[in-house]
C-alpha cells in the first residue's frame, strides 16, 4: 500500500448492515409480492396517488364505498356509540370516528386475522385510542355477544359492508380471485374451516348445484356441478381451467362472468356468508337503541334479497319505523373513479322509537 493511500476504516461491528431494497424483474411487476410501492403507501404516496387517479385500487388497499351516503344515513353525533361490523381496511371507520367525538365510541369487528392488526394499527396512528375505538376479531353473527361483553344494551348505529375487501382480492395467497394464480383457499379466516379446494372435493353434486344457483344465480349450475363436484383443484387457475373445459362453446366475455359467479358461489359456501348475514339481520333490531340507524352495503343479488326482505319484515312488524324504499347505488362519478364500487347496493333502516 502506498504511503499516500488512506487506510480503509474498519467496519463498526455494532452498526446495522445496509440492506438493499428488493428488486423485481421489469418495470411493471406482475407478482403481488413484488409490488412494494403499492404495498407500502406511506413511503410511496406518489405512486399510490397515480394508481388511484387511473381508476384502480392500489394493491393491499381498499377504498371505502358510498361514504357520503352512509354518513348521511347513519348521522353519527358526538357521544354516540356504533358498530362497524366489517372493519376491513378501516375506510368507513376513519370517517365515522371523528364525528363521534367527544365522548363517542366505535366497535370494529373483523373476521380476518391477517388484516385486522394492520387496520387497528392504522387507526391507532390517527389518534383513536381504546377509549374511543375497540377492534375485535369476530364474525358479525355474534354481534349480541360483542355488545354484552362491552356492557352495551344497544348502539346508535350499525354499519355492515359485505363482500370481499380489495386486500383479500389482490393477494394471490388468499385464493379469492382468478385474476392471480394462487392456492384455492377463499377463507376469510385462514385459521378456521376448510379451504375451497377441500370443500369442492367433499361436496356432492346436488349440493354444489344448489350453491351455484342460490349463491350466484348461475344459469349453468347443473352442468358446472357435474364437472366440478368431488374434484380436487389445487389452485385458482386449476378451477378456472375446469370451468372453461366444462363450457367450451361460451364466448370469452360470458365465460369470464361465469367464472366469477362460480368463484363467488364457492366463496360464500366456504365462509358460510349467508348464514352469518341471516343471523345478523335477525338480531339487528334488538342491537339498536331507540331511533338507531343501520346501513348495509351488498354486492350481489343473494345478499340484497336477504337485506330487503328482512327490513320489510321488520317494518311490517313495527321493529323499524322507516326503511329504504329504493336501493341506493354509487354515483356515476364514484363508479368511474372506483370500478369496484359498481355492483354495490345500499339499504338502510331506522329502529322504532321507545314507547
Amino acid at each position: 500500500m502506498s504511503a499516500n493511500t488512506p487506510a480503509t476504516p474498519a467496519p463498526d461491528p455494532g452498526a446495522t448492515p445496509h440492506r438493499r431494497r428488493p428488486r423485481y424483474a421489469g418495470k411493471y411487476p406482475r407478482r403481488f409480492q413484488e409490488k412494494y410501492k403499492e404495498r407500502d403507501p406511506a413511503l410511496h404516496a406518489e405512486t399510490v396517488a397515480k394508481v388511484i387517479a387511473s381508476g384502480k385500487t392500489p394493491a393491499g388497499m381498499h377504498r371505502p364505498i358510498m361514504v357520503a351516503e352512509i354518513l348521511e344515513i347513519l348521522a353519527p353525533r358526538p357521544g354516540e356509540s356504533g358498530v362497524d361490523c366489517t372493519l376491513g381496511y378501516g375506510g368507513h371507520a376513519r370517517e365515522l370516528l371523528p364525528l363521534l367525538q367527544p365522548g363517542g365510541r366505535l366497535l370494529g369487528l373483523e373476521v380476518d386475522p391477517v388484516e385486522l392488526p394492520k387496520t387497528e394499527a392504522r387507526l391507532r396512528a390517527l389518534g383513536f385510542g381504546p377509549e374511543t375505538f375497540t377492534a375485535q376479531r369476530t364474525n358479525f353473527a355474534g354481534l349480541p355477544q360483542v355488545l354484552a361483553a362491552a356492557n352495551l344494551a344497544g348502539v346508535d348505529f350499525i354499519l355492515a359492508d359485505l363482500g370481499v375487501s380489495s386486500m383479500q382480492l389482490d393477494d394471490p395467497e388468499r385464493g379469492f380471485t382468478v385474476k392471480f394464480e394462487g392456492p384455492l383457499d377463499m377463507r376469510m379466516n385462514p385459521q378456521r374451516g376448510q379451504p375451497a379446494s377441500v370443500w369442492l372435493e367433499k361436496t356432492r353434486l346436488d349440493r354444489l348445484a344448489v350453491a351455484l344457483d342460490e349463491n350466484a344465480d348461475e344459469p349453468q349450475s347443473q352442468l358446472l356441478a357435474n364437472a366440478l363436484a368431488g374434484r380436487r383443484f389445487a389452485t385458482t387457475a386449476d378451477l378456472a381451467a375446469a370451468i372453461r373445459a366444462a363450457l367450451p362453446r361460451l364466448g370469452r366475455e360470458e365465460l369470464e362472468l361465469t367464472t366469477r359467479r362460480v368463484f363467488q358461489a364457492v366463496r360464500i359456501a366456504v365462509n358460510g356468508e349467508f348464514s352469518a348475514l341471516d343471523a345478523l339481520l335477525r338480531c339487528l333490531p334488538a342491537c339498536l337503541n331507540a331511533g338507531g340507524r343501520v346501513a348495509i352495503l351488498t354486492f350481489h343479488s343473494g345478499e340484497d334479497r336477504r337485506v330487503k326482505r328482512s327490513f320489510e319484515a321488520g317494518w311490517a312488524a313495527g321493529s323499524y319505523s322507516a326503511i329504504a324504499r329504493e336501493v341506493g347505488r354509487p354515483t356515476a362519478e364514484e363508479r368511474h373513479d372506483n370500478p369496484r364500487s359498481s355492483p354495490a347496493k345500499l339499504r338502510w333502516a331506522r329502529r322504532a322509537a321507545a314507547d
